[in-house]
């Protein structure tokens, strides 16, 4: 810092000295080379560095719902150098009097908050510790440059329940989406099933409506070729054929299932008279 040379001191780069006479202060010395006649009574009382300066303040708290935090707020101050005299002679402890004004102004806004506000609004508390600070200490002679609250954190236990909520949120959240994800596939699936058995059931109608036609076809074909047959004669021969023809495709088949048909000389003229009597039935009971 000062460096004594029989009657000269050195005073550094961004401090400055406090120079007394006979125990009174006299002046302040700026960096460079100052001549400090002791004999005459002159005497140099001290150094203050004019740097800027930081002090983390961590302070404990409630919130307004009772959540215990910590809250850790860094304060960057630094001397101002028109007022060196007093921030030499006014404050003892510099850093201890900017801690206890920090914990004041954290003190009396954070348990007005509720810990989600407290998070929002660290902005807000910052600026209320700032300028509580710059009203107070700027009698001492310091000048506050700013002040952040880098850190607000929760008991132990307060933070793992706040975790389980969240989890516990996040899971909901997940599972309403899961759920909805299968509900859009069961609505999917309903409906191509619905559209799949829909084509079907047309595809059958045409089928048949094809058989109709052909048949109708057949039968008058073969009424008007041969004369003297009738419609009900066509109809027992065209049954006669698809009998046979079943007969056939079952006989063809290698891996078919056990088929029990009634077979014999009046089978076909059953099969026919039974075909008859339904469609007969059919025809006088309408559903």
């Amino acid at each position: 810092m000062g460096n004594h040379l029989c009657c000269c001191i050195q005073v550094d780069q961004s401090t400055v000295a406090i120079k007394e006479r006979f125990g009174k202060f006299e002046e302040v010395l700026e960096p460079g080379c100052h001549c400090l006649p002791w004999f005459l009574g002159s005497q140099m009382a001290g150094h203050l560095s004019l740097r800027l300066q930081q002090l983390d303040v961590k302070c404990e708290t409630k919130t307004k719902d009772n959540v215990f935090v910590n809250v850790v707020a860094s304060v960057q101050y630094r001397a101002i150098a028109e007022k060196a005299n007093d921030a030499f002679y006014k404050l003892t402890n510099t850093r201890s009097q900017i801690q206890a004004y920090v914990f004041d102004v954290i003190r009396a806004s954070v348990p007005k908050l509720n810990l989600d506000d407290a998070f929002e609004q660290k902005n807000e508390i910052a600026k209320a510790v700032e300028d509580e600070l710059e009203k107070a200490m700027s009698a001492y002679g310091f000048e506050i440059v700013q002040t952040l609250i880098v850190d607000i954190e929760p008991d132990v236990h307060v933070k793992r329940a706040m975790n389980e909520i969240n989890a516990a949120a996040r899971l909901r959240v997940a599972a309403n989406e899961k759920a909805e994800a299968e509900k859009i596939l069961q609505i999917k699936r309903a409906e191509g099933e619905a559209e799949a058995k829909y084509l079907s059931g047309l595809g059958i109608a045409r089928q048949r409506q094809a058989i109709v036609d052909g048949l109708r076809d057949s039968v008058l074909g073969f009424s008007v070729n041969v004369p003297g047959t009738t419609a009900k004669d066509v109809m027992d021969m065209v049954l006669v054929t698809q009998y046979f023809d079943t007969m056939k495709e079952i006989g063809a088949t290698s891996k078919s299932s056990a088929v029990f048909i009634p077979h014999g000389p009046g089978a076909v003229r059953d099969v026919a008279s039974q075909i008859r009597d339904g469609l007969l039935q059919a025809s006088q009971h309408p559903s």
